[in-house]
């Protein structure tokens, strides 16, 4: 590379401040806002509305999850191989966009018309899959390519944040839009959410492409999974990191898609009122990330607010599913406000911890890196969404009631929880091991 090529790319990453991370953030709120509508809001649709199994959604999100172990380590690769990759995360966007609709509109559907409904519904989650794949991974690299090392943290975090923001905003608008629910009312929902989710994407990327001079010089050459992951998974303080974040990933990912349900089937409360407390939830977390964001250089290790953020995580669990046997809306709202602080906690001190141990690696296979922990992360959350979806039939029907059922697996969480703390008590940083990006695409 001359000495022009350099200074051009020193000034293309300078000039990558604060503002231009908050514009790459805005794109993963729109991802967010859109995840989280299946996650919570349809979710609970399924299950309550409709009476489905749990199961049912469980295995429906965890085939989403599955199209991204097998499609993220090769966006990556193509990310890779391409310095320009904005056109390709609003095509992303758009195909996650067109799937939710989709699914909205197709849930009425599998009561009047199981046969048509079951099999399009299925098609409709495969097209999330590929949409998050696309935008999620591609967005991820564009970020690390455009953001100096010395700002990756900052930026890490701050993308996250965005995030949960997206989490929050998402919440209370389809709250409103909502009421008074009924399918009609869910499809505008998404249509509405999903178009403005798409227009901020392609107005949020304008002119955030790495220009040719910074892109890499190198290509990667294609490499199949397997030996991607055995890459990663010779370094033993990777191995026991990922191992920490498989794990508490599970535990997260196993509350995700009962939290909604247990509060309408329990509490009674309505599709608009359980997304609406859902938002507690994610308000704790933003808030959570935000005191962590800000104490943990001064106060403890991002390992010890990652670890001390699973136990507390396992706490608020224990509270949620003692909230039935006290007959408290109130507690079960401080408890999960408790909850999203601990993952909040949780999460900005494992992005911080593996990135702490990153190195700079070769630039040419960035994307591949990060779409390996981001397949590993798949891996957790598919089987997070089944196990707690299922288990939650499982239990309800053994001790026949709601409360003690969905209690039962919120303490298996918790212990879940408490083991990943182990597991982190355990990692002890080499100043070594894979990017900070891919790290933050295993968390998130």
């Amino acid at each position: 590379m001359t000495r022009t090529t350099t200074l051009d790319a020193a000034a293309d990453t300078d000039a990558f401040g604060f503002v231009s991370v908050l514009r790459l953030g805005l794109v993963q709120a729109c991802l967010g806002a859109l995840i989280v509508l299946i996650t919570a809001t349809m979710n609970r649709v399924m299950v309550v509305e409709l009476a489905l199994p749990a199961m049912i959604p469980g295995a429906l999100v965890a085939l989403h999850y599955a199209v991204q172990m097998w499609l993220r380590p090769r966006m990556g690769h193509f990310a890779d191989q391409h310095g320009r990759l904005t056109r390709w995360i609003v095509v992303g966007m758009v195909m996650l966009a067109t799937g939710v609709v989709a699914i909205a509109r197709l849930l009425p559907v599998l009561r009047s018309a199981p046969m048509v409904g079951y099999p399009l519904i299925v098609v409709a989650f495969l097209l999330v899959g590929f949409g998050v794949s696309t935008a999620g991974t591609l967005l991820l690299t564009l970020l690390s390519l455009r953001v100096p090392p010395v700002r990756h943290a900052r930026a890490a975090a701050t993308v996250w944040l965005c995030m949960i923001a997206g989490f929050i905003a998402c919440t209370v608008v389809a709250s409103a839009l909502l009421q008074p629910f009924s399918y009609e009312t869910l499809v505008r929902c998404t249509m509405i959410i999903g178009a403005s989710a798409v227009v901020l994407t392609a107005v949020a990327l304008i002119g955030m492409d790495a220009p040719p001079s910074s892109a890499p010089r190198e290509r990667a050459v294609a490499i199949p999974f397997a030996d991607a992951l055995r890459v990663v998974w010779a370094d033993p303080i990777a191995r026991r990191f990922s191992c920490f974040v498989g794990l508490a990933m599970l535990a997260y990912s196993t509350q995700d898609l009962i939290l909604e349900p247990f509060a309408g089937a329990v509490f009674g409360l309505t599709p608009g009122e359980s997304t609406a407390i859902s938002g507690v939830h994610q308000g704790g977390s933003l808030l959570g990330m935000l005191l962590t964001a800000m104490l943990s250089t001064r106060i403890g290790t991002l390992a010890s607010w990652a670890r001390y953020g699973c136990l507390a995580s396992a706490v608020a669990l224990l509270c949620i599913a003692s909230a039935p046997a006290a007959g408290s809306l109130l507690l079960l709202r401080l408890s999960l406000f408790g909850l999203g602080v601990a993952n909040g906690a949780f999460a900005i001190g494992a992005i911080g911890s593996m990135m702490s141990l990153s190195a700079a690696g070769d630039q040419s296979q960035t994307g591949v890196r990060m779409g390996v922990f981001g397949a590993s992360q798949a891996i957790a959350m598919a089987a997070g969404g089944v196990l707690g979806a299922g288990a939650s039939d499982v239990a309800r029907a053994v001790f026949g009631s709601d409360a003690l059922g969905y209690g039962s697996v919120f303490a298996v969480e918790a212990a879940l929880f408490v083991g990943a703390a182990a597991l982190a008590s355990a990692a002890r940083p080499a100043g070594r091991t894979t990017s900070g990006e891919s790290i933050l695409a295993a968390v998130g």
